[in-house]
């Protein structure tokens, strides 16, 4: 399962929103299910980030979501309203 949180970030807040992104997929590790996560800015809008990281299984998300609130708090206001959580349908690896 894959998860994708986006931050409209102006870029005088850029350094402490990556310090953030840290403790969150730090806090994240911590929690079970989960597989791998990263942080990531937009090429094209410098302004646009993203935090996406990968799951067992939407419960496990879920429940992590619920553990890291007080983390990710200060980040909220921030965050674009949007569905975050996405199922495989379909994946491949490169060659």
């Amino acid at each position: 399962m894959l998860a994708v949180i986006r931050y409209t970030v102006p870029e005088s807040q850029s350094q402490d929103f990556v310090k953030q992104g840290h403790t969150i997929l730090d806090t994240f590790a911590e929690q079970p299910g989960f597989l791998r996560g990263r942080l990531a800015r937009s090429v094209d809008e410098p302004n646009l980030w993203a935090l996406i990281t990968e799951w067992e299984g939407a419960g496990f998300y879920r429940r992590a979501l619920s553990a890291a609130r007080m983390v990710m708090y200060p980040l909220m206001i921030l965050m674009v309203n949007e569905p975050s959580a996405y199922e495989d349908v379909h994946t491949r690896d490169g060659a």
